[in-house]
């Protein structure tokens, strides 16, 4: 696994803990889809890089 990889896939995970947590304090909806994007770009782009 290259380091790469694993940044983007570590990055994308952080974006999704950010989710979940906006979720949870009920932010709004628009700054949850963006971070929701970020995190699914990070991590299919971590897992292409496999």
């Amino acid at each position: 696994m290259s380091n790469t990889a694993m940044a983007l896939i570590f990055f994308g995970l952080f974006l999704g803990a950010g989710v979940y947590s906006f979720w949870k304090q009920k932010i709004a909806k628009s700054v949850i889809a963006v971070l929701a994007i970020g995190s699914v770009m990070c991590l299919s782009a971590g897992l292409m890089r496999l």
